[in-house]
């Protein structure tokens, strides 16, 4: 807390995150979003209250309704971290926006719109989208392999689970195929929380860390591979503050586990896939991690994945890397501001469209979602995929899902191939019920 609030007096105003932020380029008459006049008000209201003149004639009154335009400001922002790259007094910013939330939630003016059922939704069925734990993995084909424990482990996420199911079988087959013994923890296997703790709503998160921790030591796992960027980042760093510090084994993004595979020759790919891909750097495994995984795991990885695609044209986008545009949904902005993370999105898939890109590759469900939603609300061509659903095609795997509770929840992209592989979207027969959307 200290070195936070050292940063709120060391912003300069130099302007440069206004040149970047994501949310403010869709909402350009509103600077008060900005990090710049964030950190100002903020530090503003403190001095108020701690200040000299405070201290000489006491602390000025706070109007609640200068609190709740800023707790608006502050919940307009992904928690994407393009602002702490770009700054130049190397303000933390994701961790200072995080630690002014919960500020905001224990006064009882956060959490912002619908962000306010996470802990509810978590606390009674351990996922947001109301659905079974027990029926957590009834989408797993029932030829394939999964142990009951083992070394390494597949954490596969609430939406993979529930809601992007190709996700989840495509990882699964794709295992098999390497010959990879591996477990899943099933309905031991409780949401990562990443989203109460992004909108400052904590208490839940220690329950959920400590039990998901736990439940990974007892089946003896070494290696919990992610496929899910927001799962992974709060395995990484948000689990551990609530586990002594540490966890008890190696947590590793799903594509640098394949590529060590494809170096080591044992990828056998059986079909070309002849189309222009991109790729979209999710900020929870991008700039969240970059500097705790490294560059290469962060932004290389699924890179050389794709570019081993025989038939696969790469092509990045002029944004990407560390500077990369967010796609609007995290820091619970879909949940709370659902208008403003699909503005964001239209805005990312503008960039796509720019390179010619036939499809938008990821590693986040979330990302996947948002920019789904956003190419669908402009009538856009462009299918979005998950890097593993590519090299599962590319593998000739069969990626059907099984009938199953949640199969008619599904929309997602996906690539069938047969002779040739085809783009199509499977559109769910019914609306879920996700009263909060996806949002990290």
């Amino acid at each position: 807390m200290s070195t936070q609030l050292m940063e709120l007096n060391a912003c300069t105003r130099c302007k440069e995150c206004m040149n970047w932020c994501p949310t403010y380029a869709v909402r350009p008459d509103r600077p008060e979003i900005t990090p710049m006049y964030k950190i100002a008000k903020f530090r503003e209201m403190l001095d108020s209250q701690y200040g000299l003149r405070a201290k000489l004639f006491g602390p000025k009154p706070l109007h609640e309704d200068e609190i709740n335009k800023y707790t608006e400001d502050t919940y307009m922002c992904t928690t994407c971290g393009v602002c702490g790259t770009v700054c130049e007094s190397a303000i933390l910013t994701v961790e200072l926006w995080e630690a002014i939330r919960p500020n905001l939630v224990v006064r009882g003016n956060g959490p912002y719109g619908k962000q306010s059922f996470f802990p509810k939704l978590l606390k009674t069925d351990r996922n947001p989208y109301q659905a079974k734990q027990e029926e957590r993995l009834c989408w797993v084909p029932k030829d394939a392999k999964v142990d009951e424990s083992g070394k390494i482990a597949y954490f596969a996420g609430c939406t993979a689970a529930y809601r992007q199911q190709a996700l989840g079988v495509a990882t699964v087959r794709v295992l098999n195929a390497l010959g990879v013994d591996f477990c899943m923890l099933g309905k031991d296997e409780w949401c990562c929380a990443s989203a109460l703790v992004r909108t400052g709503q904590r208490p839940v998160m220690k329950e959920h860390a400590v039990h998901n921790i736990d439940a990974l030591k007892d089946r003896g796992v070494e290696t919990v591979l992610y496929a899910c960027a927001g799962c992974l980042r709060a395995a990484t760093i948000d689990w551990p503050r609530w586990y002594e510090g540490y966890i008890p084994y190696k947590n590793m993004p799903l594509s640098v586990f394949l590529r060590d595979k494809i170096r080591e020759g044992a990828v056998d790919y059986k079909r070309t896939v002849d189309y222009k891909v991109t790729y979209h750097d999710p900020c929870h495994n991008g700039r969240h991690l970059m500097h705790i995984n490294g560059r290469d795991w962060a932004f290389e990885a699924p890179r050389d994945v794709l570019q081993s695609i025989p038939g696969l044209k790469f092509i990045d986008m002029e944004r990407s890397r560390e500077f990369q545009r967010c796609c609007g949904a995290g820091g619970g902005v879909k949940a709370g501001l659902p208008d403003l993370a699909l503005d964001c999105a239209v805005n990312r898939l503008r960039d796509a469209e720019q390179v010619g890109a036939d499809i938008i590759a990821s590693t986040c469900p979330f990302c996947r979602r948002n920019i789904m939603d956003g190419r669908n609300s402009v009538n856009s061509p462009i299918k979005v995929l998950d890097v593993v659903e590519l090299v599962a095609a590319a593998m000739g795997l069969d990626v059907t899902i099984p009938e199953n509770p949640y199969t008619k929840y599904q929309e997602q992209d996906t690539i069938v191939c047969k002779d040739v592989c085809k783009l199509e979207t499977v559109v769910g027969k019914e609306a879920g019920k996700d009263i909060v959307g996806e949002a990290h």
